[in-house]
């Protein structure tokens, strides 16, 4: 059984990782305002970020999809790791060495299965590069520089060779306590008939890193003749390597990706290698498949799919280039960057071309990219007659649907009168009619498609509209909307509350939480007190966990959260004006509140004959219209 990893070090871990630095590994990150950042989310797709981060409270809320929480929920979810794999994670990366309770800590036992198989690829990735200094890697080093990779190169991309014996990696891993099913599970070994093989031997090896820089699977080349083996040997699909959702060169390519805005896909790993080498520094490739779903993913929460991004795809110029083409086309979109295209010349792809010809050629192929949608257009073009009428008919009806899905209304326009001349149609209003009914047509039937949609989860891109926020306990009768502006003001008191303690404290204090009038907003203003106060929290980094620990529930920890996250409703930076504001107008409607009930309570009273009870309540009505006229005159000062 699992020790249990002691309880000062998970806090050690929390304490030493911000969690705008573990985010940024998976999605650029910018400025929200009010010290917190955003980013597109990685749970839902979007358009529009809406995923914010509080550094300072070291937590995370999507105001589309509801997921949030710390920095440990993020990777548990995003990762699909247990708890106990994600602290040993994190501690890794912090330099923490975990202590483990019930029995102490036995390494290979006690860690998750995706740490114990990410800690293999992690041995096995330096195994590879230290074989390719022997004797018998001499002829992986030819292949690399044969190639144009030097030394350096090879250092730079982690680049390692297996030796063509049948089980050395498993002797060597075996011998680092890692058990045969481990090894089988990750893929680095697979079943022979005495037991765990090697499964690449005598390759030139690839480490594939995730976008967080972990390894979690190779490629592998063939370089002898007697290798019966695929030219390209990749990591079968396991716990930690899913094909469709690795980039090759992500962890290198992320942050240039995320400054630039633009994005280089190419087709093979000594593709990545040289177009990093001639400065193009964005490159990224598939891992023995097409460009697909998973992959748009990952690069579109590094662009933050803004107008300005862009995806450069570059392909040989053959037919199997012009299908590759045609089918990211397809995929088209699904960015909201621009895509291009770059044809390589002569059927090269940028390894020959930079052979041939040098970096800067390898740097020109990018910049003399197309637009995608161009592409296409030629291509429809290329398969009709446009010297009769019947050619030039057919050919519009195949390119006109294609320009009405361009993103960009001018380039739609310009692009139609573009597809008239392309064709020989003399009436280019002609055309460039056609293609905006077309579009028209498109924008008509998705927002009809968006009606049966109700009550499933939100499209991409669209956020959850705020009456179906799922922040509190489902009431009975009509749905509770938390964001109405009766309740503005109270949302906006406690989000001052977790956020800015300094700025309602002590006043915050004294409310109770009857002054809250949506049940869970109460409940919030107990799991604050419950936490030592606005006071308390006004001087204490921890203040905001304790709240969120003393949440009844998940519901409730997921509000705290959010509300702990949510920017305030001002543009300025708030003031302790601005917190007089809303700590008054709670008051006040609760002082409006209390009236109403009394004034009630009094005529009942009188109705039954029971004039001393009436005088009495008239007495706390004077008191309480008294207390609301000096804070309507005087504001938080009469608090």
């Amino acid at each position: 059984m699992a020790g249990r990893i002691n309880d000062d070090d998970v806090k050690a871990v929390r304490d030493a990782v911000p969690i705008d630095a573990v985010v940024s590994e998976y999605l650029q990150l910018r400025n929200a305002g009010g010290g917190n950042l955003k980013g597109l989310c990685p749970f839902h797709d979007e358009k529009s970020p809406s995923f914010h981060v509080s550094p300072a409270k070291g937590l995370y809320h999507c105001f589309g999809c509801q997921e949030g929480g710390d920095t440990v929920d993020f990777i548990m979810k995003l990762d699909h790791l247990s708890f106990a794999e994600t602290i040993e994670r994190l501690a890794s990366q912090a330099g923490i060495t975990l202590r483990y309770e019930e029995g102490g800590y036995t390494p290979g036992r006690q860690q998750g299965e995706r740490t114990r198989l990410v800690e293999a690829h992690k041995a096995a990735a330096q195994f590879y590069v230290d074989q390719l200094d022997g004797t018998e890697a001499e002829i992986a080093r030819k292949f690399l520089a044969g190639r144009g990779f030097d030394q350096s190169a090879a250092q730079h991309f982690g680049v390692g060779y297996s030796p063509a014996g049948w089980d050395h990696l498993t002797r060597f891993l075996r011998g680092r306590g890692f058990s045969d099913q481990e090894l089988v599970l990750s893929g680095l070994s697979q079943e022979g008939r005495r037991g765990p093989i090697d499964r690449f031997r005598g390759r030139l090896m690839w480490p594939i890193r995730d976008i967080a820089g972990e390894v979690v699977g190779f490629g592998a080349r063939k370089l002898r003749e007697d290798d019966n083996g695929p030219k390209y040997l990749n990591t079968p699909e396991t716990p930690i390597y899913r094909k469709s959702q690795v980039l090759y060169g992500i962890d290198l390519a992320k942050k240039e990706i995320a400054k630039t805005s633009r994005a280089v896909v190419v087709e093979g790993y000594t593709d990545v290698m040289a177009c990093h080498l001639s400065g193009v520094t964005t490159a990224i490739a598939t891992c023995g498949t097409s460009f697909g779903e998973g992959h748009i993913k990952i690069l579109r929460r590094l662009l933050m799919d803004h107008s300005g991004s862009e995806v450069v795809f570059t392909f040989d110029g053959d037919a199997a280039g012009q299908k590759a083409a045609l089918r990211a086309f397809e995929d088209d979109q699904k960015f909201a960057a621009e895509t291009s295209i770059a044809i390589t010349p002569g059927g090269m792809d940028p390894c020959d071309l930079r052979l041939a010809q040098g970096d800067q050629a390898v740097a020109d192929l990018v910049e003399s990219r197309t637009p995608l949608f161009e592409f296409a257009l030629r291509h429809v073009a290329s398969r009709h007659n446009l010297d009769t009428t019947v050619g030039r008919a057919a050919a519009l009806d195949e390119a006109a649907p294609i320009v009405a899905r361009i993103k960009n209304s001018s380039i739609q326009h310009e692009s139609a009168v573009q597809l008239a001349g392309m064709l020989g149609i003399l009436d280019t209003q002609f055309v460039v009619r056609r293609v905006s009914q077309l579009a028209r047509w498109a924008r008509e039937r998705g927002r009809e498609g968006g009606r049966p949609d109700q009550g499933r989860p939100p499209r991409r891109g669209q956020a959850a509209p705020p009456e179906q926020t799922p922040s509190a306990p489902a009431p009975r009768g009509p749905a509770l909307n938390l964001r109405s502006p009766a309740r503005r003001v109270e949302r906006e008191l406690l989000k001052l509350a977790l956020q800015r303690p300094d700025l309602v404290s002590p006043a915050f204090d004294a409310y109770g939480a009857d002054e809250f009038t949506a049940p869970p907003y109460a409940v919030v203003r107990q799991c604050i007190e419950e936490a030592g106060g606005a006071t308390a929290g006004a001087a204490d980094q921890s203040y905001v966990p304790r709240v969120r620990e003393a949440a009844p529930d998940d519901t409730v920890r997921a509000l705290v959260t959010e509300l702990a996250v949510e920017p305030l409703l001002t543009r300025r930076d708030p003031d302790e004006a601005y917190a007089g504001v809303q700590l008054a107008t709670v008051r006040i409607a609760a002082v409006d509140a209390r009236i109403a009930d009394l004034e009630g309570a009094a005529r009942r009273c009188e109705a039954q004959g029971d004039h001393a009870g009436s005088a009495a309540m008239l007495q706390e009505l004077w008191v309480l219209q008294q207390y609301g006229k000096t804070l309507r005159e005087r504001g938080a000062a009469a608090l």
